[in-house]
């Protein structure tokens, strides 16, 4: 019996023993998983800043491409303004001997 004893308890040794391995091996595998996974948010926070500084640029780039776009806009019509003054002023000195002379004339004439 002392024979059957020693089996039994080398046999509860070994459970205990695979036991402890199998939880030595649960154990790394969990550290590898959270070690991954911690690897993984640090690259998808990576990309994730990339990609902002990205649309950021694209936005900026945008902004003073607009921007540009309204001061050229604004010299376009500033100068379109003064066209139009100057084409104004011309066709005022043009005709304001002829406006003056129909302004007299329906002035000083008397109807009765």
């Amino acid at each position: 019996m002392a024979s059957t004893s020693n089996r039994g308890q080398g046999g509860i040794q070994q459970l205990l023993a695979a036991e402890q391995e199998a939880q030595r091996i649960v154990n790394a595998a969990k550290n590898e998983k959270s070690a991954r996974l911690k690897q993984a948010k640090e690259e998808a926070e990576k990309e994730i800043a990339a990609y902002r500084a990205k649309l950021e640029a694209e936005f900026q780039k945008k902004v003073s491409d607009s921007s540009g776009d309204s001061g050229a806009n604004v010299k376009r019509l500033d100068q379109e303004t003064e066209e139009k003054i100057h084409h104004l002023k011309t066709e005022a000195d043009r005709i304001s001997d002829d406006v003056v002379a129909m302004l007299l004339k329906h002035v000083t004439t008397v109807k009765k």
